[in-house]
């Protein structure tokens, strides 16, 4: 049997940075903000400390330091150990200068950390996915099917993310064969977290570093599917593949739903983030708030309907908010008017003005933002 303290976690944090440029100018994928309290880097962290694993490395490649300050020691996930833990691993290319362009260079940039890993088997995965997933499920699955790679797989539309691997699966879920899918296309397509051995990953890292292989897709999973045994297990439940500022809107707004906030956030998995001590939110006299997610030290005076509020946000008197994702410690000045947009921290809207998006497809301002 496999034990959670024989595997060591890899998390992928700027991987596909360039599908979310407007959030990630400043930051990492890993560290943009989602759901009003997290980032997205805690649901995949999450999900390796609930199953057990006690050492992770996060890959890093650029615009890290909103992604030092939010993870700090790993203290929020019960990583901050004198063995094991967190390990941040910033770039590194022997002899060369600059960052890694692809997953393979950062995998082998940081071969040191890997190889002196005690840990027989390796969990990795990026941070573009939202799900809570039983890891300690995902690593059953490995075990019994006897799998030399496992892979988490999501059933539904393709996302439009480079190289996403769309699956067809034969008995017990062996990958029989791989296709690169068309974003919108319907299957079962890759969430880019895989579960082998360490000694199996150094193997196909170095002969592929070798031969100046790229694609970790195309020259370690399509190329060995006769070679080796690859299976894929399908995720039941919530889980959005972020792609785009449309979609990041679109599973933010997905969360109003009860069901996929329960499955999310079930008490089973709690996902785990960076507690910051705040008062809990006011409400005026003459507010007005309908099915929206709202985080400590909000101050609302004005209505506010079908909106993620982050902490610190404040809506003066008169002004109204709909269909809106605001991130922290944002200003919306009295009687002004908000529907079908993304702010980001620290956007003042001065009071009287109306900024206002198309349904679906929300405007974005940028940080620190004065309108």
């Amino acid at each position: 049997m496999i034990r959670s303290n024989d595997i060591l976690g890899l998390i992928h944090s700027n991987a596909y940075d360039d599908c979310l440029a407007e959030l990630t100018n400043m930051r990492t994928m890993g560290s943009v903000p989602f759901g009003g309290r997290y980032r997205l880097i805690d649901f995949t962290l999450s999900n390796m400390v609930n199953a057990g694993i006690g050492k992770v490395g996060v890959l890093t490649k650029s615009n890290y330091q909103s992604l030092m300050d939010h993870l700090g020691t790993g203290r929020a996930w019960d990583l901050a150990r004198k063995h094991g833990g967190m390990y941040l691993l910033p770039p590194f290319l022997l002899g060369e200068s600059g960052s890694f362009d692809n997953r393979i260079e950062a995998i082998k940039g940081n071969m040191n950390f890997i190889e002196r890993s005690d840990e027989e088997y390796v969990l990795m995965s990026d941070c573009n996915v939202v799900m809570n997933f039983s890891a300690a499920d995902f690593v059953a699955f490995h075990e019994k099917s006897g799998a030399d790679i496992s892979i988490l797989a999501k059933r539904g539309k393709v996302p439009a993310v480079k190289n996403t691997l769309v699956f067809s699966c034969g008995e017990g879920g062996r990958v029989t064969s791989a296709v690169f899918g068309s974003a919108g296309d319907e299957g079962l397509f890759s969430a880019n977290i895989y579960f082998m051995k360490k000694a199996l990953l150094e193997r196909l890292i170095n002969d592929a570093a070798a031969m100046k292989k790229k694609s970790f897709e195309e020259d370690l999973i399509l190329e060995n599917i006769g070679s080796l045994k690859i299976f894929a297990m399908e995720h039941q439940g919530f889980a959005y593949a972020i792609d785009s500022l449309k979609t990041y809107y679109e599973a933010n707004m997905a969360l109003l739903e009860a069901e996929n906030a329960h499955d999310l956030f079930t008490s089973k998995r709690p996902i785990y983030t960076k507690v910051r001590d705040d008062m809990p939110a006011l409400y005026g006299i003459e507010s007005s708030v309908e099915n929206c997610l709202v985080s400590d030290g909000c101050v609302i005076k004005g209505t506010v309907e079908n909106c993620i509020l982050a902490r610190g946000v404040t809506v003066e008197k008169g002004a109204v908010v709909r269909n809106s994702v605001i991130m922290q410690d944002s200003f919306i000045g009295v009687g002004a008017h908000v529907e079908n947009v993304i702010f980001d921290k620290s956007v003042v809207l001065k009071p009287g003005k109306t900024l206002c998006g198309a349904e679906g497809f929300p405007v974005f301002v940028g940080k620190g933002i004065v309108i």
